[in-house]
């Protein structure tokens, strides 16, 4: 039998934690909490008192332990990772906490914490599997996480070079009249995978790597013919390769070698009779042993909170065009 709709109290042992931090600033995590769930939260002494329907009641409880568990585990609580676990909480009856704080293994944990559930997956696919691939929108990590990864494999001795890839690929606008020689013209296709870099070592270090060889940046068109030995290699931009370039792309894996394979499928830049190689080849190699596909989503996203609005608006946006297509 269902407890919708049956009016319950439940009351929680806070005495252990700080309530300021649990409650945020002002009180704005209760309101928000209030807010999403349609219940009413009352603090008596150490005790926290949540009235409300039965199902949304237990819910809370459930909000509240994972967010005692994140403070007692000295990880930060935020209005973000506050509306993240809300989400958990709604959808799947748990929140993140305790998967958080679970070890991350392999190389990258010195560098980094995965700051979702879906990260921190996506970090022990690439751990476990030689080829990753990891689909999902903006702003949800997938270049940064993997050039930390192969940064930690390179200091880890695990790996001997670093080769970041890139479709040159016009996103609406064209590049082909810049001055410069060909690293002048493809610079600015590849500038965020730089900024992943220049986040994880020093500027002079990068740069003495490049020269050395260590670390290539280059674009896919260049891949062809070679073959990668004890690499870690990253394709980013997936979405705008051809399912040619996917395949000549794939083949240079040479041995003791990672690759991981990163795109957007809703920001495809191709001609629009031109399929993307990222998403035919999620049927191509679906259930093939050391391939794994990650798909991260808008509730990964860790840029500025609008962000994930923004992401969900376009989507919103997307569909209702869809849809009258479909009718007409």
């Amino acid at each position: 039998m269902s407890t919708a709709n049956h009016q319950i109290t439940r009351s929680i042992d806070a005495s252990h934690i700080d309530q300021r931090i649990l409650f945020g600033h002002s009180g704005i995590y209760i309101r928000l909490i209030e807010s999403q769930f349609d219940v009413k939260i009352v603090a008596r002494g150490d005790n926290i008192m949540i009235e409300g329907d039965a199902d949304k009641v237990e819910n809370v409880v459930r909000l509240f332990d994972d967010m005692i568990m994140r403070i007692s585990m000295s990880q930060e609580l935020s209005e973000r990772y506050l509306l993240y676990a809300i989400d958990m909480v709604k959808e799947e009856g748990h929140g993140p906490a305790e998967i958080l704080g679970e070890k991350t293994n392999g190389p990258a944990a010195a560098l980094i914490k995965p700051k979702t559930v879906g990260q921190k997956n996506y970090l022990e696919a690439i751990e476990n599997n030689d080829i990753v691939f990891s689909i999902g929108p903006a702003g949800t990590g997938k270049t940064y996480l993997a050039v930390a990864q192969a940064v930690a494999e390179l200091k880890a001795k695990r790996k001997t070079r670093i080769i970041l890839v890139r479709p040159a690929v016009e996103a609406g606008e064209s590049l082909g009249f810049l001055p410069g020689d060909i690293k002048a013209k493809v610079d600015p296709y590849l500038r965020p995978v730089y900024d992943a870099l220049h986040e994880l070592m020093p500027a002079e270090k990068i740069a003495k790597m490049i020269e050395l060889g260590i670390i290539e940046i280059c674009p896919l068109a260049f891949m062809r013919g070679r073959t990668l030995n004890n690499s870690f290699v990253i394709l980013d931009e997936a979405q705008n390769t051809t399912l040619a370039q996917m395949k000549m792309f794939l083949t240079r894996l040479g041995e003791g070698s990672k690759a991981v394979i990163t795109g957007d499928v809703t920001q495809i830049d191709l001609a629009k009779n031109v399929a993307s190689g990222l998403v035919k080849i999620q049927q191509i190699l679906a259930g093939l042993k050391g391939i794994v596909f990650i798909y991260l989503s808008t509730r990964d996203v860790v840029r500025h909170r609008l962000v994930q609005d923004i992401i969900d608006a376009y989507a919103r946006y997307e569909n209702r065009g869809k849809g009258k297509r479909d009718k007409t």
